[in-house]
């Protein structure tokens, strides 16, 4: 999956020479928390979220004494130094971004110019989906060597049972790095007959764990 199939291409922005009132104003009306700044050719000149407009905000219990902050431009407070993403990048790409990077936001740009904007919510909602987490199932977890053809016996198993494979993750056994888990959510709310079968065919079933089926 590709961003350009969850980014969020209308973007809120603002130029910089809008004032943090106008900012503080806007986050509150649109229930952001991400202000990318741009010029009148809708370029990325910089990023302003909530935590940076509290920081350059007079405390409550002074505000009346600086009341000449809020009227600073964005441009004196915005970050400058930006990581941003491209419409074509694959989200598993991105999710490395924003771990990497500890950010919270990644503006899309393509041709130089702002196309739209994704949040860690948009990453979590498309993890959600591509698990198929909110969808009534069940998730096996099966180790296996490593090798080619190794995934499709697991697969031919389950299939013989003539059921929908919500999703299949895989990641590293980390006991011994000749495995992998697959994690295989499927679409039944009792999975114990592909269990059988599954342990039956000679494959290692860590969850569910079931007494008497799975060592």
């Amino acid at each position: 999956m590709i961003i350009e199939e969850i980014m969020r291409t209308k973007v809120v922005t603002m130029l910089p020479t809008n004032t943090i009132a106008d900012g503080i104003r806007l986050m509150k009306e649109k229930k952001i928390r991400h202000l990318p700044i741009v010029d009148s050719k809708q370029s990325l000149l910089g990023l302003v979220n909530a935590s940076r407009l509290r920081d350059a905000s007079p405390s409550i219990f002074h505000a009346g004494e600086h009341a000449e902050v809020l009227e600073k431009p964005l441009g004196s407070i915005m970050r400058k130094d930006v990581i941003t993403g491209h419409p074509l990048d694959f989200v598993e790409e991105v999710a490395g971004l924003f771990y990497k990077h500890r950010i919270s936001c990644l503006p899309i740009i393509k041709d130089d110019k702002l196309v739209g904007i994704i949040t860690e919510t948009d990453l979590l909602r498309t993890l959600v989906e591509l698990t198929g987490v909110h969808q009534p199932g069940s998730q096996i977890e099966i180790k296996f060597i490593h090798k080619p053809g190794q995934l499709r016996k697991i697969l031919d198993v389950i299939q013989k049972r003539n059921t929908l494979i919500l999703s299949i993750l895989m990641y590293p056994y980390k006991k011994d790095d000749r495995y992998k888990i697959a994690a295989i959510r499927v679409q039944t709310m009792n999975p114990t007959v592909i269990i059988h079968d599954l342990t039956a065919d000679g494959h290692e079933v860590l969850w569910p764990n079931l007494p008497g089926i799975v060592k």
